[in-house]
């Protein structure tokens, strides 16, 4: 028995060219391999603070190229993916980073994928990183505040010491990101296989 064209417009069936596939399988992979990297890149760590956080060897570099070559939808799911992978890596090496489940929120998939704010600034890469490692900075500032602050010396309010704790680990990343990102920029990788 032939089908009628209408019967399968009413099965909820459609057409998808090969090429759209070809783009999503692509975009799909490159995802993968840039969390990937990062949660590689995670694990070298050139020091890391007593309550958490770390300067590592350039973990956030692969989420700003996604960021910078796809845009920020797609690099703040990557990055909250990562913040996902830098938590079961962070719980596994035995540093104790739960103190409170909302405290986890802000600590990784919420500071991660902060980082895909730097996709809004494509056209000024640089300024795109500063902003997404700014942002990511807030998120640990606030849960420093209200999580960590019993940890404050005496004297110290809890700002200036969740801004002094978490500035002194990202500032590094910071200039590590940058100093890398700006080689990567020279050598116009954001524009690699687009």
């Amino acid at each position: 028995m032939k089908k009628n064209s209408s019967d399968e417009s009413s099965t909820g069936s459609r057409v998808v060219s090969p090429l759209r596939e070809i783009q999503r399988v692509k975009l799909l992979t490159e995802i993968a391999v840039m969390v990937a990297l990062s949660g590689a890149l995670y694990l070298v760590k050139i020091f890391t603070l007593p309550q958490g956080g770390s300067v590592t060897l350039a973990s956030m570099v692969p989420i700003f190229l996604l960021s910078l070559r796809r845009g920020p939808k797609i690099a703040i799911v990557a990055g909250v993916i990562l913040g996902l992978v830098a938590l079961v890596e962070d719980t596994s090496s035995g540093i104790e980073v739960i103190v409170y489940p909302a405290q986890v929120i802000f600590d990784y998939p919420l500071a991660f994928g902060l980082l895909g704010l730097a996709g809004f600034l494509r056209k000024i890469p640089l300024l795109g990183v500063t902003v997404g490692i700014a942002a990511r900075f807030c998120s640990h500032f606030v849960s420093g505040v209200l999580f960590f602050a019993s940890y404050a010396p005496t004297g110290v309010s809890p700002y200036e010491y969740s801004a002094i704790y978490n500035g002194s680990f990202l500032l590094a990343e910071m200039a590590i990101t940058v100093i890398i990102m700006v080689g990567l920029i020279r050598l116009k990788a954001l524009q690699l296989y687009l």
